[in-house]
Protein backbone atom coordinates (compact mmCIF):
# COMPACT_ATOMS: atom_id res chain seq x y z
CA UNK A 1 0.00 0.00 0.00
CA UNK A 2 1.16 3.10 -0.86
CA UNK A 3 -0.25 6.48 0.84
CA UNK A 4 -0.03 9.73 2.02
CA UNK A 5 -0.16 11.88 5.04
CA UNK A 6 0.26 15.39 5.86
CA UNK A 7 2.39 16.67 9.15
CA UNK A 8 3.23 19.92 9.80
CA UNK A 9 1.62 21.48 6.01
CA UNK A 10 4.09 19.09 4.83
CA UNK A 11 2.32 16.40 2.43
CA UNK A 12 4.86 13.19 2.24
CA UNK A 13 4.33 9.60 0.65
CA UNK A 14 5.32 6.20 2.38
CA UNK A 15 4.80 2.55 1.93
CA UNK A 16 3.38 -0.35 4.04
CA UNK A 17 2.63 -4.09 3.26
CA UNK A 18 3.36 -7.65 5.22
CA UNK A 19 6.37 -8.88 4.77
CA UNK A 20 6.32 -12.65 3.01
CA UNK A 21 5.85 -15.38 5.51
CA UNK A 22 3.47 -13.26 7.78
CA UNK A 23 0.25 -14.65 9.47
CA UNK A 24 -1.88 -13.71 11.37
CA UNK A 25 0.26 -15.15 14.56
CA UNK A 26 3.14 -13.18 13.41
CA UNK A 27 2.67 -10.73 11.13
CA UNK A 28 6.00 -8.81 9.74
CA UNK A 29 5.14 -4.94 8.75
CA UNK A 30 7.29 -3.43 6.43
CA UNK A 31 7.31 0.08 6.16
CA UNK A 32 9.13 3.13 5.08
CA UNK A 33 8.32 7.33 5.51
CA UNK A 34 9.48 10.24 3.78
CA UNK A 35 8.99 9.98 -0.29
CA UNK A 36 8.37 13.18 -2.03
CA UNK A 37 6.05 11.88 -4.85
CA UNK A 38 3.90 8.93 -4.86
CA UNK A 39 5.83 7.44 -7.82
CA UNK A 40 8.84 7.50 -5.54
CA UNK A 41 7.29 5.66 -2.84
CA UNK A 42 5.66 3.24 -5.71
CA UNK A 43 8.84 2.26 -6.94
CA UNK A 44 10.66 2.09 -3.58
CA UNK A 45 7.95 -0.30 -2.44
CA UNK A 46 8.34 -2.51 -5.70
CA UNK A 47 12.04 -2.43 -5.06
CA UNK A 48 11.49 -3.50 -0.91
CA UNK A 49 9.14 -5.88 -2.06
CA UNK A 50 11.58 -7.99 -4.34
CA UNK A 51 14.14 -7.87 -1.33
CA UNK A 52 12.00 -8.90 1.61
CA UNK A 53 11.40 -12.02 -0.70
CA UNK A 54 14.98 -12.90 -1.58
CA UNK A 55 15.56 -12.64 1.88
CA UNK A 56 12.63 -14.90 2.87
CA UNK A 57 13.55 -17.35 0.52
CA UNK A 58 17.24 -17.44 1.76
CA UNK A 59 15.58 -18.11 5.36
CA UNK A 60 13.51 -20.77 4.26
CA UNK A 61 16.93 -22.44 2.60
CA UNK A 62 18.50 -22.35 5.24
CA UNK A 63 22.26 -21.25 5.59
CA UNK A 64 23.94 -24.43 6.31
CA UNK A 65 25.92 -27.39 3.73
CA UNK A 66 23.02 -28.59 2.91
CA UNK A 67 21.19 -25.21 1.89
CA UNK A 68 19.59 -24.90 -1.53
CA UNK A 69 21.73 -22.89 -4.06
CA UNK A 70 21.32 -19.23 -5.26
CA UNK A 71 18.59 -19.11 -7.96
CA UNK A 72 18.40 -15.59 -8.79
CA UNK A 73 20.87 -12.64 -9.57
CA UNK A 74 20.26 -11.24 -5.79
CA UNK A 75 20.51 -14.96 -4.18
CA UNK A 76 24.34 -14.85 -5.61
CA UNK A 77 25.25 -11.43 -4.86
CA UNK A 78 24.38 -12.36 -1.52
CA UNK A 79 25.93 -15.58 -1.31
CA UNK A 80 28.78 -14.10 -3.42
CA UNK A 81 29.39 -11.82 -0.62
CA UNK A 82 29.12 -14.12 2.55
CA UNK A 83 30.94 -17.32 1.26
CA UNK A 84 33.87 -15.39 -1.06
CA UNK A 85 34.16 -11.60 -0.34
CA UNK A 86 33.32 -11.86 3.60
CA UNK A 87 35.87 -14.41 4.13
CA UNK A 88 38.88 -13.11 1.43
CA UNK A 89 38.58 -9.69 1.24
CA UNK A 90 38.98 -6.34 3.30
CA UNK A 91 36.20 -4.94 5.36
CA UNK A 92 36.20 -1.24 3.38
CA UNK A 93 36.09 -3.35 0.03
CA UNK A 94 33.01 -5.54 1.16
CA UNK A 95 30.96 -2.39 2.41
CA UNK A 96 31.94 -0.76 -0.96
CA UNK A 97 30.45 -3.95 -2.97
CA UNK A 98 27.49 -4.01 -0.80
CA UNK A 99 26.78 -0.34 -2.13
CA UNK A 100 27.37 -0.72 -5.88
CA UNK A 101 24.62 -3.75 -5.63
CA UNK A 102 21.83 -1.74 -4.54
CA UNK A 103 22.19 0.06 -7.80
CA UNK A 104 21.05 -2.59 -9.38
CA UNK A 105 17.53 -2.35 -10.94
CA UNK A 106 15.48 -5.12 -8.53
CA UNK A 107 13.57 -7.03 -11.48
CA UNK A 108 17.56 -7.78 -12.76
CA UNK A 109 18.23 -9.09 -9.21
CA UNK A 110 15.19 -11.01 -9.48
CA UNK A 111 15.66 -13.06 -12.85
CA UNK A 112 16.97 -16.43 -12.62
CA UNK A 113 20.65 -16.70 -13.21
CA UNK A 114 19.96 -19.05 -16.29
CA UNK A 115 17.52 -16.33 -18.03
CA UNK A 116 19.84 -13.34 -17.65
CA UNK A 117 21.24 -12.53 -21.17
CA UNK A 118 24.14 -10.32 -22.43
CA UNK A 119 21.86 -7.85 -23.43
CA UNK A 120 19.83 -7.58 -20.26
CA UNK A 121 23.02 -6.78 -18.79
CA UNK A 122 23.58 -3.84 -21.17
CA UNK A 123 20.29 -2.51 -21.25
CA UNK A 124 21.16 -2.19 -17.32
CA UNK A 125 24.75 -0.20 -18.04
CA UNK A 126 22.85 1.89 -19.82
CA UNK A 127 19.93 2.65 -17.74
CA UNK A 128 22.78 3.06 -14.56
CA UNK A 129 24.87 5.52 -16.65
CA UNK A 130 21.51 7.91 -17.20
CA UNK A 131 19.81 7.36 -14.17
CA UNK A 132 20.92 4.88 -11.93
CA UNK A 133 22.15 7.54 -8.93
CA UNK A 134 20.18 10.13 -7.38
CA UNK A 135 20.92 13.35 -5.28
CA UNK A 136 21.28 13.37 -1.75
CA UNK A 137 18.67 16.21 -0.39
CA UNK A 138 16.31 15.97 -3.34
CA UNK A 139 16.55 12.31 -4.52
CA UNK A 140 16.39 13.05 -7.92
CA UNK A 141 17.34 10.46 -10.41
CA UNK A 142 21.01 11.68 -11.91
CA UNK A 143 23.52 10.14 -13.96
CA UNK A 144 26.43 7.67 -12.56
CA UNK A 145 30.26 7.91 -13.82
CA UNK A 146 31.29 5.39 -16.12
CA UNK A 147 33.65 4.50 -13.87
CA UNK A 148 31.11 3.67 -11.14
CA UNK A 149 29.05 1.58 -13.35
CA UNK A 150 31.91 0.06 -14.86
CA UNK A 151 32.81 -1.10 -10.70
CA UNK A 152 29.18 -2.51 -10.72
CA UNK A 153 29.75 -4.58 -13.74
CA UNK A 154 32.99 -5.74 -11.89
CA UNK A 155 31.05 -7.01 -9.19
CA UNK A 156 28.69 -8.82 -10.66
CA UNK A 157 30.87 -10.39 -13.21
CA UNK A 158 33.09 -11.61 -10.09
CA UNK A 159 29.66 -13.02 -9.00
CA UNK A 160 29.19 -15.20 -12.23
CA UNK A 161 32.36 -16.46 -12.35
CA UNK A 162 32.25 -17.50 -8.41
CA UNK A 163 28.91 -18.77 -9.59
CA UNK A 164 30.72 -20.99 -12.39
CA UNK A 165 33.45 -22.40 -9.57
CA UNK A 166 30.26 -23.71 -7.95
CA UNK A 167 28.66 -25.27 -10.95
CA UNK A 168 25.50 -23.25 -10.85
CA UNK A 169 25.86 -21.55 -14.75
CA UNK A 170 28.31 -22.69 -17.46
CA UNK A 171 28.78 -19.18 -19.04
CA UNK A 172 29.26 -15.27 -17.22
CA UNK A 173 27.13 -12.94 -18.94
CA UNK A 174 28.78 -9.48 -18.33
CA UNK A 175 31.97 -10.64 -20.70
CA UNK A 176 29.52 -10.15 -23.92
CA UNK A 177 27.35 -7.06 -21.65
CA UNK A 178 29.96 -4.38 -23.29
CA UNK A 179 30.45 -1.99 -19.66
CA UNK A 180 31.52 1.09 -19.97
CA UNK A 181 34.90 1.84 -20.58
CA UNK A 182 35.53 5.09 -18.66
CA UNK A 183 38.55 7.50 -19.83
CA UNK A 184 41.31 7.51 -18.55
CA UNK A 185 42.88 10.22 -16.22
CA UNK A 186 46.29 11.42 -16.10
CA UNK A 187 47.73 12.01 -12.46
CA UNK A 188 48.31 15.46 -11.71
CA UNK A 189 51.00 16.93 -9.12
CA UNK A 190 51.69 19.75 -6.89
CA UNK A 191 54.40 22.16 -7.81
CA UNK A 192 56.93 22.25 -4.92
CA UNK A 193 55.78 25.64 -3.97
CA UNK A 194 51.88 24.43 -3.27
CA UNK A 195 53.46 21.35 -1.32
CA UNK A 196 55.20 23.84 0.78
CA UNK A 197 52.28 26.10 1.41
CA UNK A 198 49.79 23.24 1.60
CA UNK A 199 52.17 22.17 4.47
CA UNK A 200 52.50 25.64 6.38
CA UNK A 201 48.68 25.97 6.32
CA UNK A 202 48.00 22.73 7.72
CA UNK A 203 44.79 22.40 10.63
CA UNK A 204 43.08 20.10 12.18
CA UNK A 205 44.76 17.59 13.44
CA UNK A 206 47.56 18.46 16.04
CA UNK A 207 49.99 16.01 13.70
CA UNK A 208 49.22 17.48 10.26
CA UNK A 209 52.10 19.17 9.27
CA UNK A 210 54.41 16.33 10.05
CA UNK A 211 51.90 13.52 8.17
CA UNK A 212 51.87 16.04 5.12
CA UNK A 213 55.82 15.75 5.27
CA UNK A 214 56.28 11.95 5.40
CA UNK A 215 53.84 11.71 2.67
CA UNK A 216 55.53 14.08 0.32
CA UNK A 217 58.77 12.40 1.13
CA UNK A 218 57.49 8.63 1.15
CA UNK A 219 54.51 8.35 -1.75
CA UNK A 220 52.29 6.37 1.26
CA UNK A 221 48.63 5.92 0.88
CA UNK A 222 46.81 7.40 3.24
CA UNK A 223 45.87 3.94 5.98
CA UNK A 224 49.31 3.28 5.65
CA UNK A 225 50.23 6.29 6.99
CA UNK A 226 47.56 6.29 9.54
CA UNK A 227 48.89 2.71 10.41
CA UNK A 228 52.61 3.53 10.50
CA UNK A 229 54.19 2.74 14.20
CA UNK A 230 57.26 3.90 15.73
CA UNK A 231 58.59 -0.04 15.68
CA UNK A 232 58.10 0.45 11.46
CA UNK A 233 60.47 2.98 11.25
CA UNK A 234 64.45 1.19 11.30
CA UNK A 235 67.58 2.58 10.17
CA UNK A 236 67.05 5.38 7.69
CA UNK A 237 63.81 2.57 6.27
CA UNK A 238 60.29 2.51 6.85
CA UNK A 239 58.64 -1.02 6.67
CA UNK A 240 55.16 -1.09 5.32
CA UNK A 241 52.72 -3.97 6.59
CA UNK A 242 49.75 -2.93 7.13
CA UNK A 243 47.31 0.05 6.35
CA UNK A 244 44.03 1.74 8.72
CA UNK A 245 41.01 1.18 7.01
CA UNK A 246 37.76 3.22 8.23
CA UNK A 247 33.51 1.45 7.67
CA UNK A 248 30.46 1.91 9.20
CA UNK A 249 31.58 -0.34 11.77
CA UNK A 250 34.58 1.38 13.08
CA UNK A 251 38.56 1.69 12.26
CA UNK A 252 40.21 -1.17 11.53
CA UNK A 253 43.67 -1.81 10.79
CA UNK A 254 44.24 -4.60 8.29
CA UNK A 255 46.91 -5.67 5.69
CA UNK A 256 48.11 -3.52 2.98
CA UNK A 257 46.79 -2.98 -0.59
CA UNK A 258 48.57 -5.72 -2.27
CA UNK A 259 48.86 -8.26 0.97
CA UNK A 260 52.21 -7.60 0.69
CA UNK A 261 55.02 -5.65 3.08
CA UNK A 262 57.45 -3.99 1.78
CA UNK A 263 60.60 -1.68 2.73
CA UNK A 264 61.13 1.60 1.59
CA UNK A 265 64.24 4.37 1.83
CA UNK A 266 63.29 7.15 4.55
CA UNK A 267 64.73 10.45 3.07
CA UNK A 268 66.74 12.76 5.65
CA UNK A 269 64.23 15.52 5.51
CA UNK A 270 61.33 13.25 6.57
CA UNK A 271 63.58 11.91 9.82
CA UNK A 272 64.04 15.19 10.59
CA UNK A 273 60.39 16.07 10.74
CA UNK A 274 59.70 12.61 12.40
CA UNK A 275 62.01 13.68 15.39
CA UNK A 276 60.10 17.01 16.24
CA UNK A 277 56.96 15.52 15.86
CA UNK A 278 58.29 12.80 18.61
CA UNK A 279 59.29 14.99 20.77
CA UNK A 280 55.51 17.10 20.72
CA UNK A 281 54.06 13.41 21.02
CA UNK A 282 56.31 12.68 23.81
CA UNK A 283 54.56 15.84 26.19
CA UNK A 284 51.27 14.13 25.65
CA UNK A 285 52.66 10.92 26.11
CA UNK A 286 53.24 12.63 29.55
CA UNK A 287 49.89 14.73 29.87
CA UNK A 288 47.67 11.63 29.49
CA UNK A 289 50.15 9.86 31.54
CA UNK A 290 48.28 5.93 31.85
CA UNK A 291 45.36 6.66 29.69
CA UNK A 292 47.74 6.98 26.69
CA UNK A 293 47.38 4.28 24.25
CA UNK A 294 51.71 3.54 24.19
CA UNK A 295 50.20 0.05 22.89
CA UNK A 296 49.09 0.94 20.05
CA UNK A 297 52.70 2.48 18.86
CA UNK A 298 51.03 4.94 16.43
CA UNK A 299 52.99 7.80 14.84
CA UNK A 300 50.46 9.67 13.60
CA UNK A 301 47.02 9.37 16.26
CA UNK A 302 45.32 11.48 18.33
CA UNK A 303 46.72 13.55 21.20
CA UNK A 304 46.12 10.00 23.38
CA UNK A 305 47.46 8.15 21.27
CA UNK A 306 44.13 6.51 19.45
CA UNK A 307 43.75 6.20 15.91
CA UNK A 308 42.65 8.69 13.53
CA UNK A 309 39.86 8.45 11.29
CA UNK A 310 41.05 8.60 7.97
CA UNK A 311 38.07 10.59 6.19
CA UNK A 312 38.30 13.11 8.65
CA UNK A 313 42.00 13.59 7.40
CA UNK A 314 40.85 13.30 3.91
CA UNK A 315 38.31 15.86 4.55
CA UNK A 316 40.64 18.33 6.44
CA UNK A 317 43.45 17.91 3.58
CA UNK A 318 40.63 18.78 1.09
CA UNK A 319 39.65 21.72 3.12
CA UNK A 320 43.15 23.30 3.14
CA UNK A 321 42.71 23.12 -0.50
CA UNK A 322 39.80 24.67 -1.28
CA UNK A 323 41.30 27.47 0.92
CA UNK A 324 45.09 27.56 -1.38
CA UNK A 325 42.43 27.64 -4.25
CA UNK A 326 44.00 24.20 -5.73
CA UNK A 327 41.80 22.99 -8.31
CA UNK A 328 42.02 18.91 -7.70
CA UNK A 329 40.20 15.32 -9.41
CA UNK A 330 37.32 13.95 -7.87
CA UNK A 331 38.65 11.65 -4.78
CA UNK A 332 41.38 11.53 -2.11
CA UNK A 333 43.02 15.32 -1.90
CA UNK A 334 45.85 13.55 0.11
CA UNK A 335 47.01 11.14 -2.62
CA UNK A 336 48.27 14.07 -4.99
CA UNK A 337 51.28 14.11 -2.63
CA UNK A 338 51.49 11.17 -3.89
CA UNK A 339 51.38 11.59 -7.41
CA UNK A 340 53.45 14.45 -6.99
CA UNK A 341 56.27 11.76 -5.44
CA UNK A 342 56.03 9.63 -8.27
CA UNK A 343 56.25 12.72 -10.90
CA UNK A 344 59.16 14.19 -9.28
CA UNK A 345 60.85 10.35 -8.98
CA UNK A 346 60.35 9.95 -12.80
CA UNK A 347 61.19 13.15 -14.04
CA UNK A 348 64.66 12.50 -12.01
CA UNK A 349 65.16 9.44 -14.20
CA UNK A 350 64.05 6.77 -11.75
CA UNK A 351 63.16 3.55 -13.01
CA UNK A 352 59.84 2.96 -13.36
CA UNK A 353 60.52 -0.58 -11.52
CA UNK A 354 61.98 1.18 -8.80
CA UNK A 355 59.03 3.42 -8.24
CA UNK A 356 56.75 0.74 -8.78
CA UNK A 357 58.35 -0.87 -5.94
CA UNK A 358 58.47 2.35 -3.68
CA UNK A 359 54.78 2.83 -3.79
CA UNK A 360 53.64 -0.73 -3.81
CA UNK A 361 51.97 -1.12 -6.75
CA UNK A 362 51.02 -5.08 -7.32
CA UNK A 363 52.84 -4.49 -11.27
CA UNK A 364 54.65 -2.07 -13.13
CA UNK A 365 51.73 -2.64 -15.83
CA UNK A 366 49.92 -0.44 -12.98
CA UNK A 367 52.53 2.16 -12.90
CA UNK A 368 52.93 2.56 -16.26
CA UNK A 369 48.94 3.21 -16.71
CA UNK A 370 48.54 6.21 -14.22
CA UNK A 371 52.43 7.35 -15.17
CA UNK A 372 52.99 6.71 -18.38
CA UNK A 373 52.92 9.79 -19.87
CA UNK A 374 55.75 10.98 -17.64
CA UNK A 375 57.62 8.25 -19.01
CA UNK A 376 57.26 9.59 -22.55
CA UNK A 377 58.21 12.60 -21.90
CA UNK A 378 61.59 11.51 -21.02
CA UNK A 379 62.45 10.02 -24.83
CA UNK A 380 64.07 12.21 -26.22
CA UNK A 381 66.65 12.27 -23.17
CA UNK A 382 66.63 8.11 -23.75
CA UNK A 383 67.59 8.91 -27.45
CA UNK A 384 70.41 11.62 -26.72
CA UNK A 385 71.91 9.28 -24.50
CA UNK A 386 71.91 6.71 -26.53
CA UNK A 387 73.12 8.52 -29.62
CA UNK A 388 76.23 10.02 -26.84
CA UNK A 389 77.33 6.29 -26.45
CA UNK A 390 76.94 4.96 -30.28
CA UNK A 391 79.27 7.96 -30.94
CA UNK A 392 81.71 7.22 -27.72
CA UNK A 393 81.81 3.67 -29.38
CA UNK A 394 82.76 4.61 -32.79
CA UNK A 395 85.37 6.80 -31.58
CA UNK A 396 86.66 3.96 -29.08
CA UNK A 397 86.89 1.67 -32.32
CA UNK A 398 88.71 4.41 -34.53
CA UNK A 399 91.75 4.73 -31.63
CA UNK A 400 92.40 0.74 -31.50
CA UNK A 401 95.63 0.15 -33.43
CA UNK A 402 95.64 -2.63 -36.41
CA UNK A 403 98.24 -5.10 -35.72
Amino acid sequence: MVSKRKRHGKVTWFYLFNGPGSTRENRKIVQKWGFRTMKEAQDAEAARRIEEQQKYELAKAGSGVAAAPPKTLGMLLEEFHHQHAEEKLAPKTIERYRQMGTYLDPTLLAMPLGEIRPLHLSREWTRLLKSGGHHRRTKEPRPLSAKTVRHIAGLVSSAFNRAIIWGLITVNPVRASEPPKPKKRRAIALTSAQQDELIAGACGPWCMAALLKVAGATALRRGELLALRWSDVRGGYVIVERSLSQTNSGLEFKDTKTGDFRKIVLPAEAQTALDVHRTQQDEFRRQHGPTYRADLDLIFCNPDGTPLKPNSVSATVSRMFRRMGIEKPKGDALHLLRHTHSSELLDGGAPVAVVSARLGHKSIRTTLDIYGHMIQGQEEEAVRKWQERRQSRAQDQKQVPIN
